[in-house]
């Protein structure tokens, strides 16, 4: 906190509104080394580390968490050989339409190092990030000399904003961490170089800071705006510049080139459609957007993962247009007055968050949390900017204004850290999200996903418990049953909400699908048929169809369903897994092999199973050296000993017998019980 040694006296200029500094002024722009500087900022981590802990016994989520990793086949496969071609398959992929490269390539290095059972470690760098981005806020904050208390408040609520939750407990938003922690330091090194001389090693570090901010979520592309509104701050005589705008081009291009990029992915994954609403109601919905989001940076209320599409506009939604009209007004007013923190925080705040603004379609939900992570940093430093004025000019209002800095600081600790638990689980998540949207379809057949999964899993870990632990196995069983039971409540209450959509009915049929008696796999046939129903084109129905006449004991039938869906997808690689399999169980090797190596052609990395199937039928095919080097690359994948079990059979057809026998004892040692037949056919032989 500022000394009264340090207190700014009130100047005419300041009394027009004319915002100078607020804090005293070195000599020089740079500033002097201090350990009270250092010691807020740690203080200021931790307490945002304190606040966001609860985040990390979270697990993974079905909302694009799926999609982005656990799913992402370049990320769930990547292992020590294929690390280096995964990675360059990643920057040249979308996900669901993003071009957010380097956010999954930190995914794929988290699943070479942790796999996919230690969700901590994921949450864990999630807060780093966030508390390296805390950091950097504190030090911008600093140096553009809002002064300690200024620089602390700014900060504070940069850090543990109830608004931050999403961005931080939730995995797959390591995008909004990720390239704001970059684009924070670009803007960082950018206001250091404007005060001290720009330096080589200052320009490269701000050049090549953007450029991994770009590649880690499009938002980044609005730096160099916000650059041009820091020069604005930084100038004498308070206005832009030709100059300023003009010397951001190599900026521009980089923005340019990420913003065509992810045009053309959006585009071609569909994501860029127009809603149930076009024309001026996208002006509108983009109007009530941009309220309340001025609204939550103060009073931060009725926080969801999901905002959906109301059925129809009411009228606060049209009359929140004038939004627009009130912030354009507030600009041009500051700029003419010259306001710099108004213009400055304002500028700042609608230049970062105006292209998310629904005014063109995408995806579910209008409103989002996370689009704020860097945008309200405008919000804050004009919030900050007049704490630390107040402070300094009015001495009998320091105590208490300190009160209510820490009253607001301790419900918005309070708030985030009872949010982050929100995201614990599937179905912590979209219960909360029913709360407040109970007519939605969405939140239903996510936790109705969730839960058929959940008691699958317990019904796995029931049946391993059965000889060990039958009284603990029968409580996994009976929570098993609930689940069920719960699964169904939310698929039917879904399909009440709309029955035209066919993806509730091939959801619910998986879940019958599970269970083998004959009864749930007729339920789970008659939801496919009615999914098939609705969208006769989906290829994805038409073989899990297939898999359940399978398992019905009807092969004409499944095979007559697989082969309808090659003709509708021949790349979908399910096809020729469940075709293997039948053609496996009525021992047509032959047609099984191709079908694998059909699938392996289109999922070389995403199977190590599917490799020893590939070497198991070169085996019974009498092929063993085509039978070695499959399962040679499915123990590169996963050393199980059953294929190394597998594997010394081949290198024993070959005459092979050290190799044989070395094969053996790697699968012993991996708890695999070699069949006692090929220990005596080894054993009979004379070395």
């Amino acid at each position: 906190m500022a000394s009264k040694k340090n207190k700014v006296k009130k100047s005419k200029a300041n009394k027009k509104g004319n915002t100078k500094a607020v804090v005293s002024k070195h000599s020089k722009d740079k500033q002097p080394r201090d350990t009270k500087k250092y010691g807020i900022a740690l203080l200021i981590v931790i307490v945002t580390a304190i606040t966001f802990s609860s985040s990390l016994n979270n697990e993974f989520v079905n909302w694009d968490d799926d999609k982005n990793f656990l799913e992402n086949d370049i990320v769930s496969t990547v292992d020590k050989k294929n690390f280096w071609s995964n990675t360059a398959e990643i920057f040249k992929s979308d996900v669901i339409g993003g071009y957010n490269p380097l956010t999954i390539f930190t995914f794929a290095v988290e699943k070479r190092i942790y796999g996919f059972d230690q969700p901590y470690n994921w949450h864990l760098n999630n807060l780093i990030l966030h508390l390296l981005c805390t950091l950097f806020v504190f030090l911008i904050a600093y140096r553009l000399k809002l002064g300690y208390l200024g620089a602390a408040v700014l900060a504070l609520m940069f850090g543990i904003h109830p608004m931050r939750v999403e961005s931080v407990a939730w995995v797959t938003e390591r995008k909004d961490v990720l390239f704001g922690l970059f684009y924070l330091i670009s803007m960082y090194y950018y206001i250091k170089g404007k005060q001290e001389g720009f330096k080589t090693k200052w320009i490269v570090i701000i050049g090549v800071a953007f450029i991994l901010s770009l590649l880690s979520k499009i938002q980044a592309v609005l730096l160099p705006i916000t650059l041009i509104f820091v020069d604005y701050y930084l100038s004498k005589d308070s206005k832009l510049s030709v100059k300023s705008i003009a010397s951001k081009w190599p900026f521009y291009i980089g923005s340019l080139i990420i913003g065509i990029t992810n045009i053309m992915f959006l585009a071609k994954q569909g994501s860029i459609v127009q809603q149930e609403y076009h024309g001026l109601s996208r002006l509108f919905i983009g109007g009530y957007q941009l309220t309340v989001y001025y609204i939550k940076s103060i009073v931060p209320y009725r926080l969801s993962p999901l905002y959906p599409y109301p059925a129809s506009l009411p009228w606060y939604i049209y009359a929140s247009v004038l939004s627009f009209l009130g912030t354009g007004a507030l600009l041009w007013f500051s700029y003419a007055k010259r306001w710099k923190v108004w213009f400055f925080g304002i500028g700042i705040f609608i230049s970062n968050v105006i292209l998310l603004l629904q005014i063109v379609g995408a995806g579910q939900g209008f409103l989002a949390d996370r689009f704020t992570y860097i945008a309200y940093f405008g919000l804050f430093f004009i919030m900050a900017y007049y704490v630390q004025k107040l402070y300094n000019e009015k001495e009998k209002f320091q105590k208490p204004l300190l009160i209510i800095l820490a009253v607001v600081f301790g419900a918005y600790a309070y708030i985030s850290y009872n949010q982050n638990k929100i995201w614990k689980n599937s179905d912590t998540l979209w219960t909360h999200v029913l709360k407040y949207y109970k007519k939605t379809t969405l939140p239903y057949g996510n936790r109705a996903n969730y839960r058929r999964d959940y008691s699958q899993e317990l019904s796995k870990q029931a049946n391993a418990l059965q000889n060990q632990n039958p009284q603990k196995a029968q409580q996994y069983r009976t929570l098993s049953n609930n689940y069920v039971s719960l699964a169904l409540a939310d698929y039917a209450s879904v399909i009440k909400l709309v029955d035209t959509k066919p993806d509730p009915y091939n959801s619910r049929a998986r879940l019958y699908f599970n269970f083998s008696h004959r009864d749930s796999l007729a339920k789970a046939l008659i939801n496919y048929n009615k999914a098939i129903e609705l969208d006769p084109q989906n290829v994805e129905y038409r073989v899990n169809r297939g898999a359940t006449y399978a398992k019905l004991g009807d092969m004409q039938n499944a095979l007559i369903q697989l082969n309808e869906a090659e003709k509708i997808d021949p790349t979908f690689g399910n096809i020729y897994l469940n075709r293997s399999v039948i053609n496996n169980s009525t021992r047509n090797y032959p047609a099984a092999l191709v079908d694998i190596d059909k699938y392996l052609s289109y999922n070389p990395y995403k199977s190590s199973d599917m490799w020893y199937e590939k070497g198991r039928l070169h085996s019974i095919l009498n092929d063993p050296a085509k039978s070695i080097d499959a399962l040679t690359r499915a123990i590169s994948m996963q050393a199980k000993g059953i294929y190394y079990s597998e594997r010394a059979k081949a290198y024993y057809n070959l005459n092979n017998i050290p190799a044989a026998k070395a094969d053996v004892a790697n699968a012993q040692r991996a708890g695999y019980q070699v069949s006692q037949e090929l220990i005596n056919q080894l054993s009979n032989i004379q070395q």
